[in-house]
């Protein structure tokens, strides 16, 4: 919730600073409930994007949560389909690290509820105290720091989850060097998607050799 609330500042200050009104700014915290994605809409309704084009962007970047959910889904096969299907509609990066550190324990539906409503309020909230305070910040463009530092905090969090840390540092050492080769042969943000991918399916492929290994 603390992290929430230095990056929920900025992007209400930014989303107030691209022509909001808070009105705006309280939908698309709790409807589109995405940072990385809010700050991409900000950036594209700056630029006067079509609408076509900011709603294929968000899905295509949206699409790492299937990523995220398929990761938790084991933790959760006991939990109705109903359920899970509420509890995925709130999932995000911050609270998939926070779960997935809790997965081995077990996942109940109750405590992903209460770790996923309160991220929920609070990102809402944040956005709200941003907009309220965009008046008193200078520059905004500053602030798109904001979402790098999130990212690298989340890292490190999940980092800390891993007993050894050979697995995680072979799949981010393989999808950097697809996302840099497949530059060099295609354009456009999909080869991002085709790493994020990869990188997945390379971190699967040594957790289930390693299970079987030391079964």
């Amino acid at each position: 919730m603390l992290g929430y609330l230095g990056i929920g500042l900025a992007a209400g200050a930014l989303e107030r600073a691209a022509g909001m009104s808070y009105a705006e700014v309280l939908l698309i915290s709790t409807v589109l409930y995405a940072g990385s994605a809010q700050f991409v809409v900000t950036s594209m309704l700056t630029l006067a994007s079509p609408a076509a084009a900011i709603v294929l962007t968000v899905f295509f970047l949206n699409l790492r949560h299937l990523l995220l959910s398929a990761a938790l889904a084991p933790a959760l096969r006991h939990v109705p389909a109903w359920k899970n299907a509420l509890i995925g509609l709130q999932l995000t990066d911050e609270t998939f690290v926070v779960a997935a550190g809790h997965a081995a324990a077990g996942l109940s539906p109750a405590w992903m509820a209460g770790l996923n409503l309160a991220a929920w309020t609070t990102w809402a909230a944040a956005n709200l105290a941003g907009a309220a305070l965009s008046g008193s910040i200078g520059d905004t463009r500053v602030l798109g720091f904001a979402l790098p530092c999130m990212f690298a905090g989340l890292l490190i969090l999940q980092l800390r989850t891993f007993a050894a840390l050979r697995t995680p540092l072979l799949v981010a050492v393989f999808a950097g060097g697809f996302a840099l080769l497949g530059k060099g042969l295609f354009s456009g943000p999909l080869i991002i998607i085709a790493a994020t991918i990869a990188g997945a399916t390379l971190g699967l492929a040594l957790q289930r050799w390693t299970s079987a290994r030391n079964s």
